[in-house]
């Protein structure tokens, strides 16, 4: 987003500190490159906080509570709590910025963890649950912070620049799975319950991830672009604007395209993943067998981020979300069908999974930010998380239910037959643009 403006009367009420960067092309780039290094820092601790909920959650709920039906809950408990903090970390980075809004979604999360290790170790149901609630706000800003790269990117690298962000969370959300041993033997060294290890990780994690926000993400990426996207309203000349910095009008339709496709992915996504713990539990294998599988789903999950971003660049934002209906229907069916003693098929089958995700998160984030402004950019982004963030944990609680009154096999299915909604979808979207 480069833009040089002579306008007195526009910047006559911007900051010295403001305008120097509304002046200077080369700076808006500085910014843009600073802010991605300190996201891939932030990213990388944010990466492992997550971790520890998807890993053991259902685990963790099914020890206490005595019973599968509700192993879903965690996964619906901290997705919920995602879905208010992800409408108040937007709010809250319209307002002041992303530094502030993503340092307190991470340090909101951190006290969340604390609260799940607590509650292990009082046996506490109620404590468990609410401290979920609180946790999913690390949740909600390790997704939004996809977001941060993007303030001063320009169209063609919106989807590179959140693929940047997305595979740095790799390192820290495979490394976490793979350290629920290390953890758990950790916790009981300090006399709380094994599963409530890996949120032991989670809370440092967390806290870590904002801390680094907080101290380093300065300047404010997201407070120069609108700054640069106030100035441009105020210029009277449009030749001031160039090509890549034009600021776009709000696009209804594009927004609601990019909302569905992340929110059927996370739908399907969450409801398959949150049972595998419990179906590989069923079946005999270790808690290192279940941080295997899940590791490597993650790692899909965040890893092809950069070859998917540049195709998402390249070929084109509705042609990727296709790619994730289709694969997301083959990891389903794999799911269904793999034999339950087999770990390397339900490796491959969390892998496609993981991958059919990545697919549709950064097609659909980039349609967003298509579609969008930086005078309400933040703000609805923080509204679409808030679906996505509902999305996972109606999978979430549901998937608990189907699988307790049918089969792992029917959930599995199921989530793939409803992942070819995204065709449609796509279809619409494109003969309306035709029409138009």
């Amino acid at each position: 987003m480069l833009h040089k403006a002579d306008n007195s009367k526009a910047l006559e009420s911007t900051p010295a500190w403001l305008r120097s960067y509304i002046d200077s092309p080369e700076k808006q780039r500085q910014i843009y490159q600073r802010t991605l290094i300190i996201v891939v820092i932030s990213q990388i601790f944010g990466g492992a906080g997550l971790a520890a909920g998807v890993t053991v959650g259902a685990l963790l709920a099914q020890d206490m509570l005595g019973t599968d039906s509700f192993t879903g809950m965690p996964a619906a408990l901290f997705t919920l709590g995602s879905a208010g903090a992800a409408l108040l970390v937007g709010r809250l980075s319209q307002r002041f910025g992303r530094r502030f809004g993503l340092a307190t979604g991470f340090l909101t999360g951190g006290i969340g963890a604390i609260g799940v290790v607590i509650s292990a170790a009082s046996n506490s149901i109620l404590l468990l649950f609410a401290s979920l609630l609180i946790y999913g706000a690390g949740t909600a800003t390790n997704l939004q912070a996809r977001y941060a790269g993007t303030d001063l990117a320009n169209s063609t690298q919106r989807a590179t620049a959140i693929s940047i962000a997305m595979v740095s969370t790799t390192f820290g959300a495979v490394a976490g799975p793979n350290l629920v041993d290390v953890m758990g033997e950790f916790a009981i060294s300090i006399g709380v319950p094994a599963l409530s290890g890996p949120f032991i990780l989670a809370a440092a994690a967390y806290i870590l991830a904002g801390l680094v926000l907080l101290a380093l993400l300065r300047p404010d990426p997201f407070i120069v672009a609108k700054a640069i996207a106030d100035d441009m309203k105020k210029a009277d000349d449009s030749k001031l604007l160039d090509r890549n910095s034009k600021a776009p009008a709000i696009n209804k339709r594009g927004i609601v395209v990019g909302a569905t496709v992340m929110v059927l992915t996370q739908i399907v996504m969450v409801a398959i993943m949150t049972m595998t713990p419990v179906h590989m539990g069923h079946h005999g294998h270790s808690l290192k067998e279940v941080g295997l599988v899940i590791g490597f789903h993650i790692g899909a999950m965040y890893l092809p981020s950069l070859v998917t971003g540049i195709l998402v660049d390249k070929i084109g934002r509705t042609t990727m979300a296709i790619a994730s209906g289709a694969t997301l229907l083959a990891a389903g069916v794999l799911a269904a069908v793999a034999p339950a003693d087999s770990i390397l098929v339900l490796i491959i089958a969390l892998a496609l999974l993981g991958l059919g995700w990545n697919f549709g998160l950064i097609s659909g984030t980039a349609l967003i930010v298509d579609a969008t402004n930086p005078s309400t950019r933040a703000k609805t982004q923080g509204s679409v998380d808030v679906l996505i963030a509902l999305a996972g944990a109606s999978g979430g609680a549901l998937s608990g239910m189907v699988v307790a009154h049918s089969s792992y096999t029917t959930l599995s299915l199921a989530g793939g037959i409803l992942s070819l909604l995204l065709i449609p979808v796509v279809i619409w979207s494109r003969s309306n643009q035709n029409n138009g």
